[in-house]
């Protein structure tokens, strides 16, 4: 004979799955003497790009590497950058067990969504998917409009979405975005998109004459010549994957 027993909820809790939003640290040395310089080189001007983002650091590329690595010391230097570590994955069983001794979980099914940045490497993960219940995403923004000219020493941040700026972009002001960057207008300074690792972001500008151009990390200086044809022109930069790695394409409007 079947019995049915009444069932019954807690009333002051209940346990559901989520689906977290992280960033990745993919982690290529134990010189943290270097990833601080790194560090300081790609982030030191942007106290902001990061808003206290749960993080996962990503081993695989050490998996291999007998030296130690202090995790103490590396979570004390990512949490200075505004991000907070909270777990590991892909290192050999030396590594995971110091990771966890320093306070840090074990992420085996955290997945890394876009890999195309120079290091130090940091992008976007997602946790395996959620059984059950997962937690809606906000919206996604609407582009930051930019209405003024942008002069040496400003910067402009678009966090999570594109960047119009229907302005000029003076040579030593820095544009940034998440997302895409439209300038419609000479383009003289800095611009960075898919500053998060976004490889499908795209710079566009309606005179390019930049001293940097940079998408998802892979970056172009004005010590090297831009190609023939571009130079003051209406152009968009794409980022495209090559047997050689990844290169910034730039192409006339």
């Amino acid at each position: 004979m079947t019995v049915a027993l009444p069932a019954s909820s807690p009333a002051t809790f209940e346990i559901k799955s989520a689906n977290l939003p992280l960033v990745a640290l993919l982690l290529k040395s134990p010189d943290l003497d270097a990833l601080t310089r790194d560090l300081a080189l790609r982030f030191g001007d942007i106290p902001d790009f990061f808003d206290n983002d749960p993080l996962v650091v990503e081993l695989s590329a050490l998996a291999a590497d007998e030296r130690a690595i202090d995790f103490t010391t590396l979570m004390t230097l990512l949490r200075s950058y505004r991000v907070a570590p909270v777990a590991v994955r892909g290192g050999n069983p030396a590594q995971m067990d110091a990771a966890q001794a320093a306070g840090l979980l074990a992420a085996p099914d955290a997945r890394i969504t876009a890999a195309r940045t120079q290091e130090p490497q940091i992008t976007r993960v997602q946790a395996a998917p959620p059984v059950e219940a997962p937690v809606t995403a906000a919206p996604p923004l609407g582009a930051l409009v930019i209405d003024k000219p942008l002069r040496s020493g400003q910067q402009v941040y678009a966090r999570g979405r594109d960047l119009v700026v229907l302005a000029m972009v003076n040579a030593g002001a820095e544009v940034i975005a998440d997302g895409h960057i439209h300038v419609y207008a000479p383009l003289r300074g800095k611009a960075m998109a898919g500053a998060r690792g976004n490889a499908d972001a795209r710079i566009f500008a309606l005179s390019l004459e930049p001293e940097l151009l940079s998408i998802a990390g892979i970056y172009r200086t004005s010590e090297t010549p831009l190609p023939e044809g571009v130079w003051g022109q209406p152009t968009q930069v794409r980022l495209v994957a090559g047997p050689d790695g990844d290169k910034l394409v730039m192409e006339r409007l």
